[in-house]
């Protein structure tokens, strides 16, 4: 049914830089982007990239004439081994090559022999040619550039493999984010005198919108929610993109139907009206007439209704996307709580969630930190992150439900990835693992932290990832945490270890239900929680960072335009 949805954060997902079905929505889309992020695990933050690229100075192997440079792109996989995902084409005797072909990461640049050149880039192997150079670098490391371009050192050897590398020119990578259109139009729609489908109650009424192309067929973009026993209904607000829709002067076709469970919907009435009639109906203040067609063939003519349609609200406005925000310098600040409840089993026996194997094979703690933590903190400037344990005793305490991980009584941070890593090892060693799982502490004490950057102006979202082997035992105290913490730039990811029962913890991701409700009966502004059993993703069929990222752009952009702040781009 299209993309657009009347639901305000299916509406506004549908139309910028959010999580769901972006890959796909390209039009043409580069099958090396698409495995590139779907191998890592990346394509849950962004909207699809294009990369370019040019190099300069490359060595010369060719004798009377230059380098013919083909780059072919490399991705390393799950068991350490070198990946291919895209080749450029051949640029004939030039040692500074800007390629045409746009690819999504380790680069090595090759010389075409001249008996290649007619050959398809695919067919060449590359075992064949002359190695110009190699770099890598993470699609992080561009994205989060203002000017989206990275310029890197070629190399000749192996870096994993020689400490003495020899400089081979320079490689240019300049990344584009694939859209046509950041222009939407929020649109309420609302109708008065609906003609009654229902013998034993009034109709339930929902509206699509299709736009027509050529040959007259009805592509639908867009459908509110139904609702219920109403003849003069109002819907909640849809959003098109006008690209989506073809131009503001591309006719609509608005169709109100009756809802049945079977499937099959009693047509209302119907009316065709584009972007730009619209808005010159919303500043009449004025209804237009539903009409509904009867007859068929030669005989076929429109049945005037009573029925109307009303616009009440129609503004256009530019939706960023979360790549946006991140060029313009907001950053996402990652921050870790694990739980150290004894139902985790003794550290120090091989059958417990918490041991550490002398092989350096990691536990899920460690593999969730490390899979997670590796894509976020290329957006964090300081890569210092607070990093919290709950639920043990420390040697001569009471049993805590937020303590440092780092052992300190004054500060909750730690340095990187492996300072988190090392503060986890080491509180193993001195804690003492005891109970119950409660959240509510360690959720208060990240949306403190968020809500004090928001106090200072800081451009700054927090991603706060709990590793539990347990449900939750102070539900509704978790509740009230998360809805108090929804009105902040705050994200809750949450990993469940082990073989414990998790159904319960579906409930504080309210994209599997109703959005969360505290004791005192305010309603979550917003869905920041996204929950994954970690044996949901060893299959390795998704990886934890796919299955844990995939809504963080949305939660992001969601509290962004609820409260107006746009990038400075």
């Amino acid at each position: 049914m299209g993309n657009c949805f009347s639901d305000v954060p299916g509406g506004r997902a549908a139309i910028g830089g959010t999580a769901r079905g972006l890959l796909n929505a390209i039009d043409a889309p580069n099958d090396a982007v698409d495995n590139f992020l779907r191998s890592r695990g990346y394509h849950g933050l962004f909207s699809q990239i294009e990369l370019s690229f040019s190099a300069s100075g490359l060595r010369d192997r060719d004798f009377l004439s230059k380098s013919d440079p083909m780059m072919v792109l490399y991705t390393r996989g799950k068991h350490g081994a070198l990946e291919e995902i895209g080749r450029t084409e051949v640029v004939l005797n030039s040692l500074d090559p800007k390629w045409i072909t746009k690819h999504l990461i380790m680069f090595r640049v090759y010389d075409v022999d001249t008996q290649f050149h007619n050959l398809d880039v695919k067919m060449l192997k590359l075992e064949e040619q002359q190695f110009l150079g190699e770099a890598t670098c993470a699609l992080s490391e561009i994205i989060i550039k203002s000017d989206r371009s990275l310029a890197l050192e070629l190399r000749r050897e192996d870096p994993i493999r020689s400490m003495h590398s020899q400089n081979c020119g320079k490689l240019l990578v300049h990344a584009e984010e694939c859209v046509g259109s950041k222009t939407t139009v929020e649109l309420i729609f609302r109708c008065s005198d609906l003609e009654n489908r229902d013998l034993f109650s009034k109709s339930d009424p929902f509206l699509i919108i299709s736009k027509l192309v050529e040959g007259g067929t009805h592509i639908p973009i867009c459908k509110t929610e139904v609702i219920k026993n109403d003849l003069s209904p109002q819907w909640k607000p849809v959003f098109l993109n006008i690209q989506q829709v073809g131009g503001k002067d591309n006719p609509l076709i608005l169709e109100c139907y009756n809802f049945n469970t079977n499937g099959k919907h009693d047509l209302i009435g119907k009316v065709q009206k584009s972007l730009a009639e619209l808005e010159k109906l919303h500043a009449s203040g004025q209804g237009e007439t539903l009409f509904l067609p009867t007859g068929g063939g030669h005989n076929s003519h429109n049945k005037v209704l009573k029925s109307r349609v009303y616009l009440d609200k129609f503004s256009e406005s530019v939706q960023y996307s979360f790549l946006d925000y991140l060029s313009a310098g907001f950053e996402l600040n990652f921050m870790v709580a694990i739980d150290f409840t004894a139902s985790n089993g003794n550290p120090r026996l091989p059958d417990s969630l918490h041991y550490i194997d002398p092989s350096g094979r990691p536990n899920a703690y460690q593999k969730a930190i490390v899979e997670v933590g590796e894509v976020l903190q290329f957006y964090d400037s300081d890569k210092r992150f607070p990093t919290w344990g709950f639920g043990a005793r420390p040697i001569d305490g009471p049993v805590s439900h937020c303590f440092n991980l780092n052992g300190s009584s004054h500060y909750c941070e730690v340095e990187g990835i492996q300072g988190i890593m090392m503060a986890y090892t080491s509180a193993l060693l001195n804690v003492s693992l005891a109970g119950p799982t409660l959240f509510g502490p360690v959720i208060s004490n990240a949306a403190l932290i968020a809500s004090q950057s928001v106090a200072t102006g800081a451009r700054k979202y927090f991603v706060l990832l709990i590793i539990t082997d347990g449900v939750v035992t102070d539900l509704q105290e978790t509740k009230d945490a998360l809805v108090k913490a929804s009105d902040l730039p705050l994200s809750i990811l949450i990993v469940g270890v082990g073989g414990a029962d998790f159904k319960e913890m579906e409930i504080l991701d309210a994209d599997k239900g109703e959005r969360l409700e505290s004791s005192f009966g305010r309603v979550a502004s917003r869905d920041i929680v996204q929950f994954v059993p970690f044996r949901d993703v060893q299959s390795g069929e998704i990886s934890v960072v796919q299955a844990l990222l995939a809504e963080l752009p949305t939660q992001f952009l969601s509290y962004m335009r609820n409260r107006n702040i746009q990038p400075t781009l």
